[in-house]
């Protein structure tokens, strides 16, 4: 087996495979996938976006987290906000919901996924980029059917998606957002893409494409500068190791607060036996939830020290320390034997629309890539074919208010490429999509590997629990007689009748087993999964 992927749609997991096939490694094929991914998931992600991603190389031993998210503008000394700022509150109607997203030219934050991406080719991969980029550039000019789920969030996201004459030429060119099985074409994206294959990631930040986004933003609202997009650097860091139950989970740091988060329910998880514990069961769903519980009450104490005393990454150690996690520990135990909970803090709740995708090869090579643009900001760059990020528009990413941080300064995220090495050896990559609920998608990924031992394809499938603001969210497919017991030990449950997006998207690879150099693949069905094994 020359290696798997798993991946948030077909033509995704494609250009993964066609990688592979060519005799590259899971760096070449994750590159390829995430590039075409901007077409193929275009409704969920875009080339004006940002990212997070994790390799585990064989040769060396050793993982590489690569943060290339988004960044504040305003650098050198520019202003955090503008007196013509283009930057307007959209409703999206949700049917149980109304949501408003900020969109406009003063939504955009400095992108990373181009500047990302090129740099893990040039750093890991084989293949050259131009290469790499072939399945984007065709699949741009010949095409993409438009799924089901696709267009339920196209659907949702029309206020956006038409808001310009622009971006509403490509998603509704009749007047309508494009139906399933009807193709969209990005055919100025495409030359785009095929310029970047000549030039590489200098093209966006300092070449052609950087001198029409800066334009674009001078011209009309926004705050982006040359020296933003000059200075733009991908930082590689070391992963956050967490020992659980002899595994050992590598998880990213900040700009990650999702893995630092991930970190610490793991952490808490671990003091309590599930030996005993069926799985989904009622005494399952209260351990989960209140673990949850507890993980949002120390998010919340974590973000303001993070608010008051400087960076993230100072704190990290502090939260994750012993005795920090066995007072919560204690907590949770005395919730178990029946004390009651106290209620959590309001949530904050980051970008939705973000998907993730995991590749292994043959020697072993594991990479899992979570990349996320918000929602878009509902305009083309000119002639580009290029959406922007609204991640200035993001409520969740901006606790002290919208345009507050220093130039320059790097976005907190929720995204958490995870790498679970067993015995010093890589045996599982996982991700997911959905803003809170990834955290809470990949915990219970883990776990069901983990601890109860299911199959990968199992583990991802498996419904789940999600607890935020006091209310326990249960997904179809979970017992009646477990949400009833949940219900009479006094949560609020709101049942699901089936499984759902809302509960992220964990496409994954692993090990069939542990002691086998054999791969597997799993793509959540919730969002698209697909899966392709090259042999």
């Amino acid at each position: 087996m020359q290696g798997v992927i798993a991946a948030g749609h077909p033509q995704t997991a494609t250009a993964g495979a066609e990688m592979l096939q060519a005799g590259g490694n899971a760096v070449d094929a994750a590159v390829a996938a995430a590039f075409t991914s901007f077409i193929a998931e275009s409704a969920l992600v875009n080339i004006g976006g940002g990212g997070m991603a994790q390799i585990y190389n064989p040769a060396s031993r050793q993982a590489t987290v690569y943060d290339f998210f988004s960044t504040m503008p305003g650098l050198p000394n520019g202003p955090s906000h503008a007196i013509n700022l283009d930057f307007r509150k959209i409703l999206v109607d949700f049917g149980a919901a109304v949501q408003p997203f900020y969109i406009g030219r003063g939504s955009v934050a400095v992108p990373g996924v181009v500047a990302g991406l090129c740099h893990m080719l040039e750093s890991a991969g084989t293949l050259p980029l131009n290469r790499v980029l072939e399945p984007a550039i065709r699949l741009a000019r010949e095409g993409v059917l438009v799924t089901e789920a696709q267009h339920y969030v196209m659907h949702l996201l029309t206020p956006i998606l038409t808001d310009t004459p622009g971006i509403a030429a490509v998603y509704a060119p009749n007047g309508r957002i494009t139906s399933p099985g009807e193709t969209l074409c990005f055919p100025q994206l495409a030359g785009t893409l095929e310029q970047l294959a000549g030039q590489g990631a200098a093209l966006f930040y300092s070449g052609e494409v950087a001198r029409k986004i800066l334009a674009d933003q001078q011209q009309n609202g926004g705050l982006i500068t040359q020296t933003d997009l000059a200075a733009y650097q991908v930082f590689d860091l070391a992963p956050i190791p967490v020992t659980y139950r002899g595994y050992t989970i590598l998880l990213p740091p900040p700009s990650s607060g999702g893995g630092v988060l991930i970190a610490f329910a793991l952490k808490l998880l671990a003091g309590v036996s599930l030996a005993k514990v069926a799985h989904n069961s009622f005494e399952h769903l209260q351990i989960l939830a209140e673990v949850m519980r507890l993980t949002n009450f120390a998010r919340a104490r974590w973000e303001e020290k993070i608010d008051s005393h400087g960076p993230a990454a100072e704190h990290v150690a502090e939260l994750l320390t012993d005795g920090n996690v066995a007072r919560y520990q204690t907590q949770l135990a005395a919730v178990l034997a029946g004390k009651t909970a106290q209620a959590e803090p309001p949530a904050r709740r980051g970008p939705a629309n973000t998907t993730h995708l995991s590749v292994a090869d043959a020697n072993g090579m594991l990479v899992s890539i979570t990349t996320s643009a918000g929602e878009c900001a509902g305009f083309m760059v000119d002639d580009t074919g290029i959406q922007l990020n609204n991640m200035l528009g993001e409520i969740d990413l901006h606790r002290n208010g919208f345009h507050q941080l220093p130039p320059g300064q790097r976005l907190m995220t929720m995204m958490s490429p995870a790498i679970v090495l067993y015995q010093g050896q890589p045996v599982l990559a996982v991700g997911s999509g959905g803003s809170n609920r990834l955290r809470s998608a990949i915990l219970q990924v883990i776990s069901n590997f983990i601890d109860f031992n299911l199959p990968l394809e199992q583990a991802v499938d498996a419904p789940r629990l999600h607890f935020e603001d006091n209310e326990v969210q249960l997904e179809g497919g979970i017992a009646p007689e477990a949400a009833t017991k949940m219900e009479a030990a006094g949560y609020i449950v709101n049942r699901w009748p089936a499984k759902n997006m809302f509960f992220g998207g964990a496409h994954a690879v692993a090990r069939a087993n542990l002691n086998q150099s054999h791969w597997v693949a799993a793509g959540d069905r919730r969002r698209g999964g697909s899966t392709i094994a090259v042999t």
